[in-house]
């Protein structure tokens, strides 16, 4: 199937849904009824990004506020921050840095080419926005910034809604520990669920490479009981534990954060995972995308 377009439920003009075959998939571009120019990124059905083009500043989606938490929090507020995105989706979170934090310089890394010509021409860039996008695979575009050079990694990246094996290791971390500056921050979308045996071990992982660390998520996720999205923070540096706490349990949908001894102890005995034993991230159930 080709590009195509049918009607949508969007305000301003009467939005139509746009529907176009990439690499990773049938993508689908749908108008958000409620806001203007908002507009919904899914993959093969599944939800993958938000964004409102008359305010990137707005996080619609729980992890993204999430991590829209991390980083309001990553640096003095309006300080211009050296990010690197590793998964482009719509580009929600690279807008809402450019938005919040202006002169901040930024990188894209994602694989679908495809998909980058699409959010392109349907929900283009601010062009006074500093944010370079690559098309390539997230662990080479990684291996291609200078050291020290990031004061912020994020990694949202997924696959057929599973993140690849490559990006869950100990080598792909000293990766990230090489690209960022002292005291920079990772952050790292991990979608799981019961028995969470792949989200145990990439807490393990993290704790292997980094010095402080922190997760961010809703209880029933933390206890096993449903599917969902998980938010690791990790830094050499000391956390801002109480503003992360106070931010996520006044969200619209609540979120726990563990970290310390609590966080250490939910491994459940995990041990790190390296290139050898890597293993894509489980996939979601179906019900989760009803």
């Amino acid at each position: 199937m080709g590009r195509a377009r049918s009607g949508g439920r969007g305000q301003g003009g009467g939005a139509e849904a746009v529907t176009e075959n990439v690499d990773g998939g049938l993508a689908r571009l749908v108008p958000d009824r409620d806001r203007a120019r908002a507009w919904t990124l899914l993959i093969d059905g599944a939800p993958q990004s938000h964004v409102d083009l008359d305010d990137p500043s707005y996080l619609s989606f729980e992890y993204q506020r999430r991590f829209g938490h991390v980083v309001d929090l990553a640096a003095p507020p309006g300080k211009p921050l050296r990010a690197v995105h590793l998964g482009g989706g719509a580009f929600t979170l690279a807008r809402y840095v450019a938005a919040t934090r202006p002169r901040s310089t930024q990188q894209v890394v994602e694989r679908d080419a495809a998909l980058v010509h699409l959010v392109r021409r349907e929900l283009p860039l601010d062009a006074r926005a500093r944010i370079r996008v690559r098309s390539a695979d997230a662990r080479d575009g990684l291996a291609k910034v200078p050291d020290g050079w990031a004061g912020l990694v994020v990694a949202d990246v997924f696959g057929g809604a599973r993140t690849p094996a490559h990006l869950t290791s100990t080598e792909f971390l000293d990766e990230v520990r090489r690209a960022l500056a002292p005291g920079g921050v990772y952050a790292a979308n991990l979608a799981d669920g019961p028995p969470l045996t792949h989200l145990r071990g990439q807490i393990a992982t993290a704790a292997a490479r980094f010095g402080e660390l922190a997760l961010i998520a809703d209880a029933a996720v933390l206890r096993g009981r449903r599917f969902g999205n998980a938010v690791l923070v990790a830094s050499d540096a000391p956390l801002p534990i109480a503003e992360l706490t106070r931010r996520a349990a006044s969200d619209p949908h609540p979120g726990r954060v563990q970290h310390g001894r609590e966080l250490l102890d939910f491994t459940g005995g995990a041990t790190p995972v390296t290139d050898l034993a890597a293993v894509a991230s489980p996939a979601p159930p179906a019900s989760v995308f009803r």
